[in-house]
């Protein structure tokens, strides 16, 4: 199973530079060892605040449980909190591979099909929906998609995104065909040192 886990970090007004820099090359060291086991995916730096420190990454475990032992072994645990958001297959997932160089963009989406509409519509809206999907894929566009925890009457998804510039990537969402069902969240994403992507 797959998880999208942000980890804020705030290190205590007294920690020494020494002990901050020492904690980040083991936190480092430890990054890579989870990624050669398969437990870590990806990381990613959102946009930040003055003095924000947080990170999202994407881990893979057997279950939360495995999770747990995971980020609890990760030296910067000391001074981190993780939000842990448990990401299920989509339908409409590519699976494919990170391909690092052009930047990349998460994206949240909450459909809420409106009360009434008939089913034969739903289906062909979702079928329209799965084709653009795999165009976008083939285009280079959609590397990733997960079903998200959802609320009664509405379906979360996550997606991973590669795309010029913001202006491209809103583009993109408005292009699809159930974006006018869909509340959409993009988060724009820069690369972390520790990324397994970027280090091959």
């Amino acid at each position: 199973m797959e998880y999208l886990v942000t980890m804020t970090t705030r290190v205590p007004d007294e920690t020494p530079r020494q002990a901050v820099d020492e904690i980040r090359g083991r936190e480092a060291a430890r990054s890579a060892e989870l990624a050669a086991q398969g437990s870590l995916l990806r990381l990613w730096r959102p946009p930040l605040g003055p003095g924000e420190w947080r990170t999202l990454g994407l881990f893979a475990a057997a279950d939360a449980g495995q999770l747990e032992e995971v980020l609890a072994s990760m030296p910067l645990r000391v001074w981190r909190t993780d939000e842990v958001t448990p990401l299920s297959p989509h339908p409409n997932d590519p699976g494919l591979p990170p391909r690092p160089g052009v930047p990349e963009f998460l994206t949240t989406f909450t459909t809420t099909i409106p009360d009434g509409t008939p089913g034969p519509v739903v289906d062909d809206m979702r079928a329209r929906e799965a084709a653009r999907a795999k165009e976008l894929a083939g285009q280079g566009h959609l590397l990733r998609l997960w079903m998200l925890p959802a609320g009664e009457g509405e379906e979360n998804a996550l997606g991973l995104w590669r795309a010029r510039d913001s202006a491209e990537m809103g583009a993109i969402v408005a292009s699809l065909p159930l974006a006018a069902w869909m509340s959409t969240r993009t988060t724009p994403l820069t690369p972390h040192p520790s990324d397994p992507a970027a280090a091959g």
